[in-house]
């Protein structure tokens, strides 16, 4: 079964991004993140979302 949620230093080699980069994006929305605890998961749907809707130039 697929994680509903990987950790932001999973997302950011997930994306090939830094971890500000994340950060960055789930303060924009661009991702949703969740709190359990002392712990943000990003949902991997939203990370999904996001490289689908990127255009490669």
């Amino acid at each position: 079964m697929e994680p509903l949620a990987i950790s932001i230093n999973e997302t950011a080699k997930a994306l090939g991004v830094g971890r500000s980069s994340v950060y960055a994006l789930i303060k924009s929305g661009g991702l949703d993140a969740i709190k359990i605890g002392r712990r943000t998961l990003l949902t991997t749907e939203s990370i999904k979302r996001l490289a689908q809707s990127r255009t490669v130039i």
